[in-house]
């Protein structure tokens, strides 16, 4: 899981679970992230489970910072043989 400043983290596809993500605290955009949740403000550090998922805050694909689309993983790296 990546994420962006900006992107929505929704738990268990509850809309009332939703949280804006106001920081990313690691340079690759992999969790924890600084979140602050839609129902009642909570500013809250979180390390979300596999029953989360990132919505992107803009459309995908954005190739200036050299990360995956939001929400996408990282395509693993091929050591040489």
């Amino acid at each position: 899981m990546y994420a962006r400043v900006g992107d929505r983290l929704v738990v268990s596809d509850d809309p009332a679970r939703s949280a804006l993500i106001i920081g990313v605290p690691h340079p690759d955009g992999s969790p924890p992230y600084v979140v602050k949740w839609l129902a009642d403000g909570h500013i809250a550090m979180v390390s979300p489970s596999a029953f989360a998922r990132v919505i992107p805050a803009e459309p995908v694909g954005r190739p200036d910072d050299g990360l995956p689309p939001a929400g996408q993983e990282r395509p693993a790296s091929r050591s040489p043989t």
